[in-house]
Formats: C-alpha cells, sequence, structure tokens
C-alpha cells in the first residue's frame, strides 16, 4: 500500500504569512482636525470661556437746544462653562497570549505589543465617534430588534449614521428614547455596518425600536454630559441648554440651520447655510468654513454636477472619467468627506472656532509608575491576565456657534 498523504500529514510544516490584514477601520479625521486647535490646560474646576454677548449703546436722535439726550447703557459679557469628561479604552489579554507570542519563532506576531500600538489608534477612532453625538453618549437608534438565541439583533437604520458609531465588543447600554429609562446593557458580539445591524449579547427584554444606544459608563445621560460632538455645538435648538446657557434666551448661542426637508440636496442651500453666517457675524469676518459630510453627500452633490458637464472630446485616445475629483468645493467652502459623519448633514466646520479643555491627555493610566495591572481572581489571588487602559480626559467647546452652519435632514442616495 502506497504511503498517502494522511500518513505523512504529521511531518508536514504549517505555514502563516507573516503579514497581518486588517480588515476593518480606524478612521478618526476629525477628532485629528480639532485635536491640533485651541487646547487650554485645565484643572477639573469649571472652565469659562468669556463671550461679548450684545453690543453696546443706545442709538437715538436728540435735540441740540438744552433737551434732555437720556442715559447710556454699554455691552455685555458672559462666560461658556464647562468641564472636562474622562474615557478610556481597556484592553486585557492573558498570559497564556503573551507567552505564545512574545518570541518570532512562536508567532508572526507578538501580541502585546500589538494591542499596546492599536490601542491608541482604536481610542482616536472611539473619540472620533464620540464628536459626532450631541453630548448624551447616544451612538445609535434602533429601528427593529429581533432576539434569537438569547442574543438581541438590532437594526440601526434611522438616525443617519446606522451602525457606525459602533464597535465590535463594545459594552452598550439600551435606554428609551427620552433617556429616563435605562432598560439594560450587553456587549456588542456581531458588527455589520454594511446591512446596519449589531448583535448584543446578553439579550435587553424590554428593549424596542426607538430605543438608544448609549455609551457605557453614562448611566443618567440625560443629567451627566458625555463629550460635546458636534450635533450639540452645531445647533439651533431654542430648547435645552449650552455651555451653561439656556438657548431660549439666548440666540446668539444658537448655530444657523438649512433644513433640507427630506428631500435631495440642492445647490441653493450651502449657499443660504453661508449667508446665514454672515448675517449673524457680518460679511467681513474672516470665516474660513469647510463643508464636512458623509460621502454620499458629496455623491449627491457630484451627480448635481454631472447632470451639467458637457464632454469635448479631442482627436486622440483620451481616458474616460465621468466623475470630479477630490477638491470639491460648497459656495466656496472646501469639502471633506467623512464615513463617521450624519449621512443626512453637511456642517460647514469653523476650525478655528474650536477648542479643547485639556485635563489629561491621550496616554497609559498609570499608577506608582505602572501601566499594566494584574488581574485578581475569584480567591482573591492573582489571576493568569493582565490589563492596562488608555485614557483622557478633555472636553470641547466652539467660541462662537454663530459663525458655523448645517444642513440636515437631507435625503440619503440609494444604496447608503
Amino acid at each position: 500500500m502506497p504511503v498517502n498523504e494522511s500518513a505523512v500529514a504529521a511531518t508536514e510544516l504549517e505555514r502563516v504569512t507573516p503579514k497581518v490584514t486588517t480588515v476593518f477601520e480606524s478612521d478618526d479625521m476629525f477628532y485629528s482636525s480639532i485635536k491640533k486647535r485651541n487646547v487650554e490646560v485645565v484643572s477639573y474646576r469649571e472652565m469659562r470661556a468669556p463671550m461679548e454677548i450684545s453690543p453696546g449703546g443706545r442709538f437715538q436722535y436728540f435735540g441740540p437746544n438744552g433737551q434732555d439726550m437720556g442715559r447710556g447703557s454699554g455691552p455685555t459679557w458672559d462666560k461658556a462653562t464647562l468641564q472636562p469628561v474622562f474615557m478610556s479604552e481597556n484592553i486585557e489579554y492573558t498570559k497564556l497570549a503573551q507567552w505564545s507570542t512574545d518570541d518570532k519563532r512562536k508567532a508572526v506576531i507578538n501580541a502585546v505589543r500589538k494591542l499596546t500600538a492599536g490601542a491608541l489608534v482604536e481610542m482616536r477612532r472611539q473619540l472620533d465617534a464620540q464628536l459626532q453625538q450631541p453630548g448624551t453618549g447616544q451612538i445609535g437608534t434602533i429601528s427593529a430588534v429581533a432576539t434569537s438565541g438569547g442574543v438581541d439583533t438590532y437594526t440601526l437604520n434611522t438616525d443617519g449614521f446606522g451602525a457606525r458609531l459602533t464597535r465590535e465588543k463594545q459594552i452598550v447600554q439600551v435606554f428609551s428614547a427620552d433617556l429616563l429609562t435605562n432598560r439594560g446593557k450587553g456587549e456588542i458580539t456581531f458588527w455589520d455596518t454594511e446591512n446596519k445591524q449589531i448583535k448584543v449579547t446578553p439579550a435587553i427584554a424590554s428593549a424596542i425600536a426607538t430605543d438608544v444606544l448609549i455609551t457605557d459608563g453614562l448611566n443618567d445621560p440625560a443629567a451627566l454630559p458625555a463629550l460635546f460632538g458636534v450635533p450639540y455645538h452645531h445647533s439651533n435648538s431654542s430648547t435645552g441648554t449650552w455651555l451653561g446657557y439656556d438657548r431660549g434666551a439666548t440666540p446668539q448661542i444658537r448655530s444657523n440651520r438649512v433644513n433640507g426637508g427630506g428631500s435631495a440636496l440642492s445647490l441653493p442651500s450651502p449657499r443660504l447655510a453661508i449667508n446665514k453666517i454672515g448675517n449673524r457675524v457680518g460679511i467681513d469676518n474672516n470665516v474660513k468654513l469647510t463643508a464636512w459630510t458623509h460621502p454620499a453627500q458629496a455623491q449627491a452633490y457630484e451627480e448635481i454636477g454631472q447632470l451639467i458637464s458637457i464632454i469635448h472630446k479631442q482627436a486622440k485616445d483620451e481616458n474616460l472619467n465621468l466623475y470630479f475629483g477630490d477638491n470639491m468645493q460648497l459656495a466656496g467652502a472646501p469639502m471633506r468627506t467623512h464615513f463617521n459623519w450624519n449621512r443626512t448633514r453637511i456642517d460647514f466646520i469653523n476650525e478655528s472656532t474650536w477648542g479643547r479643555a485639556e485635563i489629561l491627555p491621550i496616554g497609559f493610566y498609570t499608577s506608582d509608575g505602572r501601566k499594566i495591572f494584574e488581574i485578581r481572581g475569584a480567591s482573591g489571588g492573582v489571576a493568569t491576565a493582565d490589563i492596562f487602559y488608555m485614557v483622557i480626559g478633555f472636553q470641547t467647546w466652539v467660541m462662537n456657534p454663530a459663525a458655523t452652519a448645517y444642513i440636515d435632514n437631507l435625503a440619503v442616495p440609494a444604496g447608503y
């Protein structure tokens, strides 16, 4: 009988390609742009950002023949107030994972080194996602719930983000839409951004459509603030507060809104948004705006341009490209696309007005010089596992919300 493959299988060498491919994104474009801007080093006491709210003086006509000229007035100054919030990325591994990969003869990667390098990348990605929420920690809206085998499947398809702001292995809380009822929490064990679905384990019995997903650690999101993201600062709401101001009593701190009305992007809307800024802060304001949006709205804008394009063909071989390049502008504002952005919005960001109040720069959590900590077992003894934390403490503010604008409630092109 000949020697077959099964007889020699025990002697065969296993080949593992040394290149490890990452099959998920770690986009942090907006956070990267904001972190380079105005940074104030603060304590945990409230930071005050003074603002001149209204002009001074009383303009009038007067009679110069002995008439009473009346009294005067002056400008009004007030302050925005904010405190840092603290966020962490927690990384845990077993000693076996460490020992099994700590030499090139054992594995193609050193697991602990890979975890350490990846922690900062993932932390920045999470911070970018937090900058898209309205200060409550909300990172998803449930449009449908299906439960099977003790696992909830949530479809997230009503808020313009889908599942984009969530991440696999993240712990999320399920709250009622009014943020008053905490229905429970679980771990994201399945993450499908294409189909806008996640699975949460264990199942949360009372979860329903319209519920929202809240970042873990915010046990009272209606009262305890999260990071103040773009929708918090770019809001024309006349209810609630903004950095201590009553939005209803202080129209000066509201952003400028253009309602897309659920329709596709049209050319007048960006021009109107920018003109609303000029109406509020003046024509000679030197405001430099960048139009941040999801690629879906960039496509909608491109489709407008394609309708009016004319192709001039020369008498030679030419490549065909019916698409525009990356240097698009909206009413003069350069456009930047970001897949973390709300698919139904275009935000005109005035980057010079964004600031950060920072108490703790991003880095390892340390205690007595230690960065890595052992896990304790049920007996109180040491478990064969370690944990480390990437931490940061800061908050954002916008110096002049009137110098910002946004278009919302836009239709999303098919396929997104």
